[in-house]
């Protein structure tokens, strides 16, 4: 985060194609965000929190008691999730998968269907105060969502974006990360890394990219400021393989894009 933060120009508004946990939202403090992601859970609870945070964290602190802490309820819950159609109860549901869930993962099967397994932890965190937290800055933020490609349609003067997508595999055995069914492939990777140098060479608009730092990934960003940062790993089966890799940050700013 530090060094996304000595990164990322300033500007009126920040644009995140791919918000995930919000983590760089949360942490700068630009006047206006436009927020989007494909995952439409994701962005219906954003949506919910920014307009009804008092109903639903009301409700949501009825899911962290012990008795929604065993398998087989959390098994019901997952099933009563992937039934639901209405968005603020999928939401109650998504929070609770998330904290209860096995390393806080968000996975679908190629159906859509949300299958990460029991967590097994002893008493899972509400985040209650997270929850008002980012409820009172999303006041500040309009939330979509939509495919990266349209999102690059909605860049306007004053912009500046920062793009983390699922990274290039560290391997020729690694699968990308797809927590929506539909899935990034290293065909997307180019047509990102194109649409940010076309974006700060012609609409001048700073572009700051995250990926692993990998030969590939160096060719994509090429013309691109680059920064190289280690980084631990937090999601593993095997807490032993849990170690730090490199991750690249990639700025196009409006002098440097070609």
């Amino acid at each position: 985060m530090n060094s996304i933060q000595r990164l990322l120009p300033e500007a009126d508004r920040l644009v995140e194609p791919f918000i995930g946990a919000g983590s760089v939202f949360l942490n700068t403090d630009y006047p206006e965000y436009l927020l989007c992601d494909i995952n439409q859970d994701l962005i219906n609870l954003y949506k919910i929190l920014q307009t009804q945070p008092d109903e639903y964290i009301t409700q949501a602190r009825r899911f962290f008691d012990a008795s929604n802490n065993v398998q087989e309820v959390y098994l019901r819950h997952r099933k009563a999730f992937n039934d639901a159609q209405n968005p603020f109860q999928r939401s109650l549901y998504f929070l609770y998968l998330n904290r209860f869930g096995y390393n806080g993962l968000c996975r679908y099967n190629q159906s859509g269907i949300f299958n990460v397994p029991f967590g097994r932890y002893k008493k899972p965190y509400f985040p209650e105060k997270e929850l008002w937290f980012f409820a009172e800055k999303a006041q500040r933020a309009t939330f979509i969502c939509t495919d990266y490609r349209q999102v690059f349609t909605c860049l306007r003067p004053g912009d500046a974006v920062y793009c983390d997508p699922p990274y290039v595999p560290l391997s020729h055995t690694a699968n990308f990360t797809s927590y929506a069914k539909n899935v990034f492939d290293l065909d997307d990777q180019a047509t990102l890394a194109g649409l940010a140098r076309e974006s700060a060479s012609q609409l001048k608009i700073p572009i700051l990219m995250s990926n692993h730092d990998t030969v590939l990934v160096r060719e994509l960003y090429r013309g691109a400021i680059l920064h190289t940062v280690q980084v631990q790993r937090q999601i593993s089966r095997s807490g032993s393989k849990r170690f730090k890799v490199s991750e690249l940050f990639a700025l196009y700013d409006t002098e440097n894009s070609g």
